[in-house]
């Protein structure tokens, strides 16, 4: 990723990733039937309300999964593919600025998940459809994951319903939330922890706890967490400021009133801060990549999530 973005003003400066994550990334000979097989998923389970939308969900979760787990097997791809649609349809049907509208409604669109999440098989009345489709989901990963993996797996989607509330809640009234409570909840509202737990079913691997413990690892998912939340807040503001959207929880905003800085400054320090947590996350896939076993296939894969989301930025998705 490097060059600016254009809001009506001067044009924002944007990180450098190519010395840390250059392209072009690999991406799956899969890729064109992910995007068949979204389009058909979101018509079995009509998730978003437009054929316009539909495509253009359907195009950036296939290309993007494609190059998420470039080395993973068709199905795995597909069922990883329906979970990020899910997600990412949820977000934009009940989170951000529709949660604030009608908090009662997200309210009650989470706890039919929380209640589906917790292995009850059928929701506290009628099923919603993302109730449905979130029914299909579970039901496909139990047949797929370990019992570890799945537990892991309804933990963090149960920590993203908790963001989506939590982003919800303070989005009209971000003033008092601190860049520690951002950088704690911000993973969780861009999903990159959860793909994280989902790399050990598409890949087929398992990571010992007392690997997953070690200083390296958890610095290579910090880095690669903060990465993914913080360039998605740089490629995205430009359209919420050009369609009036809220941009006031976001990197650049806190680092502006943390810093009493303008906002082409506020970028330049994202930029630098996206830099070096790229840089730090290079170096720790290198060292843990250089062994064998669950280690070097989890730095393998926590390399193609970040390329993942530096791809996915330049989408139309986030174009003004």
């Amino acid at each position: 990723m490097n060059g600016a973005i254009r809001t009506g003003a001067p044009a924002l400066p944007m990180p450098d990733l190519r010395g840390s994550f250059p392209g072009p990334f690999p991406a799956s000979a899969y890729a064109d039937d992910i995007e068949r097989h979204a389009t058909e998923w979101l018509r079995t389970f009509p998730l978003v309300g437009s054929e316009r939308k539909l495509g253009a969900l359907a195009n950036i979760t296939g290309q993007g999964m494609a190059r998420t787990f470039p080395a993973a097997g068709r199905s795995e791809l597909l069922l990883c593919a329906d979970l990020f649609l899910w997600l990412t349809a949820f977000d934009d049907a009940h989170g951000e600025a529709a949660g604030a509208r009608d908090p009662a409604r997200l309210v009650r669109a989470a706890g039919e998940c929380v209640h589906l999440l917790a292995g009850h098989d059928e929701p506290p009345g009628s099923p919603s459809v993302f109730g449905a489709a979130l029914t299909d989901l579970l039901a496909r990963f139990r047949q797929r994951a370990t019992g570890t993996q799945y537990l892991r797996l309804t933990g963090h989607l149960r920590d993203n319903l908790l963001a989506i509330l939590w982003e919800a809640h303070h989005i009209d009234g971000p003033d008092h939330v601190t860049m520690a409570d951002y950088r704690a909840m911000r993973p969780h509202t861009v999903f990159v922890r959860t793909l994280m737990v989902t790399a050990e079913i598409a890949l087929g691997y398992e990571l010992p706890e007392r690997d997953r413990s070690l200083e390296p690892v958890r610095e290579l998912e910090t880095a690669v967490a903060d990465l993914a939340g913080w360039i998605n807040d740089l490629a995205s503001y430009a359209k919420e400021t050009a369609h009036g959207g809220p941009t006031t929880l976001n990197l650049p905003s806190l680092l502006m009133r943390e810093h009493g800085c303008d906002l082409e400054e506020a970028f330049r320090l994202a930029s630098r801060m996206c830099e070096r947590q790229a840089a730090v996350a290079a170096a720790r896939i290198a060292e843990l990549a250089a062994g064998q076993g669950p280690l070097a296939v989890h730095a393998g894969a926590l390399k193609s999530v970040a390329s993942s989301y530096v791809w996915h930025i330049d989408h139309a998705r986030y174009r003004v």
